[in-house]
């Protein structure tokens, strides 16, 4: 590392004069290790990729994410594909991907992690779909994307705006939600790794899954991910019945091995999601209910999409296990 661009969004979340006061601290540690180093505040996604983009013309070989899952999510947009390393500050809510990194929570903590750490190459998901205004689009994924019912709640939240209803709020209506959101089937296509098995499926929600360890008390939401594997791991949900659902998530917490009927696990490079053969694309003539996907918990759009991966995409650097 001789040259880093620290990204943040001082809008994002709260605490703003003791994150920033964190951040000056992570400053004067990098430039006491003859480490170039500039903090670039950010108003947006679009502001964001903007300063990376420019942070990698100037010469930086290392962008810091300063923020959680989403932050890293759209910076990756602008990594993926180049030989600038993207490192973690922890300053999200769940931080999942610092988890599996092995990153240290304190943020002091993880910027010298970061500092000592060896650059590592990884794949990095990719998801082709609908965007919300029905034009085709394309995004990076690091930690996991989604088609179905935990997208469908992030667009009903996306639509009330979270950010004026307060958390307390937000996850009151998360749990509304959750209870009665009517689930609608969708189809999926993919070969498993290494046998090559076509496999074809109808299911409520579809989760691809990039990641061993959520952190918290999630532990494994889909055991067998790995960002070491050149795939990724499905959670295929067949079933409607919502006791199946949280079984599964319970499952997670308590790192058991239960078997939950009509929840498969399988391992694949690429994954289509379509609606029913007969059934339309959720337009206002069609019977079927538009389906909505996320990725790393930003809302995307919705289906037609193909999730892949693409092998030695991002340079990410990993604390020491």
């Amino acid at each position: 590392m001789r040259k880093a661009a620290l990204l943040f969004n001082p809008d994002s979340g709260g605490r703003r004069a003791r994150r920033r006061a964190q951040l000056e601290s992570v400053l004067a540690l990098l430039r006491a290790a003859n480490i170039e180093a500039e903090l670039l505040l950010t108003e947006s996604a679009s502001h964001g990729a903007q300063e990376a983009q420019q942070a990698i013309r100037d010469g930086c070989d290392t962008i810091f994410a300063c923020g959680g899952d989403g932050t890293i999510h759209n910076i990756a947009q602008v990594l993926a594909n180049t030989n600038v390393a993207l490192a973690v500050l922890p300053m999200g809510t769940a931080n999942a991907l610092a988890h599996d990194l092995g990153l240290p929570r304190k943020v002091l903590a993880a910027a010298k992690a970061a500092i000592s750490g060896t650059p590592r190459r990884f794949a990095a998901g990719r998801i082709r779909f609908l965007d919300l205004a029905g034009k085709p689009a394309e995004r990076f994924f690091v930690v996991a994307a989604g088609a179905g019912v935990d997208a469908h709640l992030f667009y009903k939240l996306y639509t009330a705006h979270k950010q004026r209803l307060g958390m307390a709020a937000y996850y009151r209506q998360a749990w509304q939600l959750w209870f009665s959101h009517r689930m609608t089937r969708f189809q999926i296509d993919f070969a498993e790794s290494g046998s090559g098995q076509a496999r074809r499926m109808e299911v409520t929600e579809l989760l691809a899954v990039r990641i061993r360890n959520f952190g918290g008390v999630l532990r494994e939401l889909a055991p067998g991910a790995s960002l070491e594997r050149n795939d990724m791991r499905l959670v295929c949900c067949a079933t409607g019945s919502r006791m199946a659902y949280l079984a599964y998530v319970a499952r997670g917490c308590f790192g058991a091995n239960w078997k939950i009927s009509g929840i498969d696990l399988a391992h694949s490079e690429r994954v289509s999601c379509s609606y029913p053969p007969g059934s339309a694309s959720g337009t206002a003539s069609a019977p079927t209910p538009k389906v909505y996907l996320e990725a790393d918990g930003e809302l995307l759009g919705s289906l037609p999409a193909e999730i892949s991966i693409v092998p030695d995409a991002l340079t990410v650097i990993a604390g020491r296990r």
